[in-house]
């Protein structure tokens, strides 16, 4: 179980650790904001990034409203994100941003110097906003497989 740090406020967010009471809240916005998918299932996803200490969900409030969620994890070498949302009502207000640094700073205090992610590939407005951030496309391929024998998803 991970321990969470303290909260810290950063350019008006609260940032914290997701905790048993915010899941539901979590992930509603997830799906606001068109990031779950049919064949993941998101609280299982939660469960699993709280269940050691590489991984877990950081949450960003602005005066008690969940308006930005990131999951960060590592495998000791390379960190990773999944879920990177903001509220869709409250985009362009720097959120992204701050969740992103928050991301990059939990993952710096984990002792891991390389952040990658995927964005789908026709997500143009997404990569626009990680390039913004000093994001670039390595020019790699994702090869995927389901280890329980159904077919390929996109």
């Amino acid at each position: 179980m991970n321990i969470p740090p303290p909260a810290t406020t950063v350019d008006g967010l609260i940032i914290t650790t997701i905790e048993d009471r915010d899941i539901a809240e979590v992930i509603a916005l997830w799906q606001r904001c068109g990031s779950t998918r049919p064949w993941n299932d998101p609280a299982s996803d939660i469960a699993l990034a709280r269940k050691e200490t590489n991984s877990t969900v950081l949450l960003g409030r602005n005066n008690g409203a969940l308006v930005a969620s990131v999951m960060v994890g590592h495998d000791g070498h390379r960190g990773w994100v999944y879920y990177v949302t903001v509220d869709p009502d409250r985009r362009y207000e720097g959120y992204g941003r701050v969740i992103m640094n928050a991301a990059e700073e939990w993952l710096r205090a984990c002792g891991i110097l390389k952040l990658q992610l995927m964005v789908r590939k026709d997500n143009a407005q997404v990569h626009a906003f990680y390039q913004s951030l000093g994001y670039y496309n390595q020019q790699t391929v994702t090869f995927a497989k389901w280890l329980d024998g159904r077919e390929p998803t996109p």
